[in-house]
């Protein structure tokens, strides 16, 4: 990007930044079922064991496995049936010394038995059943507290919560659960900008179509969206935005403007805020222009205006510093090894991010590099289904070799 003196290494960039992003969103309950995709702002420790009881994890006959000791098929031992255990109705006596319980799966272990014999390993005759296999103790129970013991946390602080993470806590009697409440300010810059129900734009005017992009990853991160509208080339314009946004948001994000020509007063209005850290321009490709700030703590992230550039910037810094302020980790993605089909270049400490399509053939993935310079080449977003990237310290890769690829989508057969 031309005028810019310095370009921040990546990793470098990160680390300052994060290090100045000190704000904690604030926490709010709410109902369990409602919590998928949210973060949980404390650890959640079960109150109760789960299962509560002892009981069957197998159809069969509850018994005294002291009972069964030498049986055999040709010599089994007979117990007499005294009665039926079902879940939700478990059976209200104790067997006793050569007694047995018909128990089915799920239902409470009555008092007196310590195992189930497994309606394989032996046959009812009326009111007797003959066990023809000796058991240990506890054979076929699911004991209580093996699930989740009292007092063992379920969810820790910073988890993002998944659908199962829901079962185990309604198990546990959990309903409501406390989550981060991360909300942003997202505001678009730029006098060329129309808004989509304006479509098709007037001559000389383009469709802001980064702020859906960055509103869908914000909102895929869990996080609620203010779009704050557009904002005109003007930076005291901009920094009125940016000062009332930084109050009443967790983070703020804006998008175009922050080049290094005569329209782009984003930087300049940050700057205007005091920020702890600024960092402005990094070595990536595309989206160079992309820039990060803490502003009391709150970070504060400069987006390019094209949407291929404004992703690599979110996933540089509005997505890591969102996963800090709520204490979580990153979700890995799925990456594969496949076979360039051609040669890509790339500068010398520059990190760049190249989209491509993997695809099989004959048993062998391939990927295709689709663009490598533009960062406003859309087509590359959707006709992608794979990303490589390629570190500082390489000037590329050539046609053949094998490579890592993050999966983005399905794999093209």
């Amino acid at each position: 990007m031309k005028g810019f003196k310095t370009l921040t290494p990546i990793p470098e960039a990160q680390k300052a930044f994060l290090a100045a992003v000190t704000h904690v969103p604030t926490e709010a309950f709410v109902p369990t079922p409602q919590a998928v995709g949210l973060y949980a702002a404390r650890d959640v420790a079960s109150p109760v064991d789960v299962p509560p009881f002892d009981r069957a994890a197998f159809d069969g006959y509850a018994v005294r496995s002291v009972d069964t000791l030498g049986a055999s098929r040709t010599s089994p031992m007979v117990l007499r049936l005294i009665g039926k255990a079902l879940p939700g109705a478990g059976y209200a006596g104790a067997v006793g010394p050569g007694e047995a319980v018909e128990i089915a799966t799920g239902a409470p272990l009555p008092a007196g038995a310590d195992a189930v014999v497994p309606y394989e390993e032996a046959a009812r005759r009326g009111d007797h059943v003959e066990v023809y296999k000796p058991v240990p103790q506890f054979y076929y129970v699911s004991r209580r507290g093996e699930d989740v013991a009292a007092g063992e946390v379920v969810l820790r602080r910073g988890r993002r919560i998944k659908p199962w993470d829901v079962g185990v806590l309604a198990s546990i009697g959990v309903k409501e659960v406390p989550v981060y409440k991360v909300a942003a300010g997202l505001i678009s810059t730029g006098n060329e900008l129309v808004e989509l129900d304006e479509a098709p734009p007037p001559p000389a005017k383009i469709i802001n179509s980064t702020r859906h992009v960055i509103a869908a990853l914000l909102r895929d991160l869990g996080v609620e969206v203010r779009y704050l509208g557009i904002v005109p080339d003007d930076e005291e314009a901009i920094y009125r935005a940016l000062s009332d946004a930084v109050r009443r948001f967790d983070i703020v994000i804006t998008t175009g403007g922050v080049s290094v020509g005569e329209p782009d007063h984003v930087v300049r209005a940050v700057i205007r805020l005091n920020p702890e850290v600024l960092i402005h321009g990094i070595a990536a490709r595309p989206g160079r222009p992309n820039s990060a700030a803490a502003v009391r703590g709150k970070p504060v992230v400069m987006l390019s205006g094209f949407p291929v550039a404004s992703i690599v910037g979110f996933e540089v810094f509005a997505k890591p510093a969102i996963l800090k302020m709520v204490g979580a980790k990153e979700e890995p993605l799925p990456v594969v090894k496949a076979a360039l089909t051609r040669r890509v270049a790339t500068p010398i400490n520059v990190r760049s991010f190249v989209r491509v399509r993997v695809y099989r053939r004959d048993g062998k993935l391939y990927a295709e590099p689709l663009a490598v310079t533009g960062s406003g080449i859309l087509s590359t977003l959707t006709k992608g289904n794979g990303l490589l990237i390629i570190p500082e310290n390489r000037e590329g890769y050539d046609e053949g070799d094998e490579v890592e690829v993050i999966l983005l989508g399905p794999i093209d057969d």
